[in-house]
């Protein structure tokens, strides 16, 4: 039996409730909702145990749904991270209001997220290795880039550089938060900065690219790695596709900013499965390892 999810948000069957005795003429409607799940690639129905243990990739068509902040933490990190560089709040620097005030916004997604902004820093031990990790929450408005955003990935820069643990950072956003006007769009010089004084200690920066990854995190920190590496069908991108179609005036190519495409164009190192991820960064960081290794040997002899 094949469930759906209504606009009014209730879920029923397809047929309608039938028992044993022939279909039942009451009006019926069951509660599932949270249960299922629509895959928007393929539009299957997916029971969402089962989605959640494939780790939040479609069985079908492998389409990739997206993941909080915290999932992140616990599919790279070995049990036992340690979480750092919290307590970091917004505040509202311009007052800003449109439909509704920046102050309700930044309330409502700290009651959804659980989360003081979408950024969540963490040290643990990825394999082998211990490292710096940052993952952003794209539940957090966008996953938008804000002053405290801006701070917490430059706190985790100099947190990798000082330690000598390598950086990855695990990118979902929109973008920067244009409720703090030119405070988060200096926050894009501001990360980039940090990250080139990690380049000049030869720390190993490791970019994730995720679904979606656009406007200023796109142009500053999330194509800074010494390896960028994204999900398959990720967006990713400065402008979006509908904005830049309506500039130019022209259609634009099939899979135009997903990541097949970029890998394709030399914009991405490779493009991984999240069942894959894990294994992938730590065979990265196993070479840039050795190869740190040999510098420092060489340069000795």
């Amino acid at each position: 039996m094949t469930w759906f999810k209504r606009e009014d948000g209730e879920y029923s069957s397809e047929n309608g409730p039938s028992g044993e005795n022939g279909p039942d003429t009451g009006a019926k409607n069951v509660r599932t909702e949270g249960l299922w799940v629509k895959c928007p690639s393929c539009r299957q129905p997916l029971y969402k145990a089962e989605l959640e243990v494939n780790l939040m990739v479609c069985p079908k068509c492998q389409f990739h749904f997206k993941l909080g902040a915290r999932q992140r933490l616990a599919l790279l990190l070995e049990p036992g991270y340690e979480l750092v560089d919290g307590g970091l709040r917004s505040t509202d620097p311009l007052s800003f209001v449109d439909v509704k005030p920046y102050k309700q916004r930044l309330r409502k997604a700290r009651e959804q997220t659980g989360l003081d902004d979408a950024i969540i820093n963490a040290l643990g031990q990825m394999g082998p290795h211990e490292v710096v990790l940052s993952a952003m929450e794209y539940a957090f408005i966008g996953g938008s880039m804000g002053a405290v955003v801006g701070e917490t990935i430059a706190r985790a820069v100099d947190r990798a550089r000082l330690t000598r643990k390598p950086l990855i950072i695990v990118a979902a956003s929109g973008g920067a938060r244009m409720m703090e006007g030119v405070v988060s769009l200096m926050q894009m010089a501001k990360i980039a900065t940090t990250l080139a004084q990690l380049d000049d200690a030869r720390v190993p920066y490791i970019s994730v690219l995720t679904d979606p990854t656009t406007g200023g995190v796109t142009a500053s920190f999330a194509m800074l790695g010494d390896l960028n590496i994204a999900e398959p069908g990720a967006l990713i991108g400065f402008a979006g596709p509908r904005v830049i179609e309506q500039t130019i005036r022209q259609k634009l190519p099939e899979g135009f900013q997903r990541s097949e495409f970029l890998l394709e164009k030399g914009f991405l190192d490779a493009v991984v499965h999240r069942k894959d991820m894990k294994s992938y960064l730590i065979r990265a960081l196993d070479f840039l390892k050795a190869t740190e290794g040999q510098r420092v040997g060489e340069s000795a002899s």
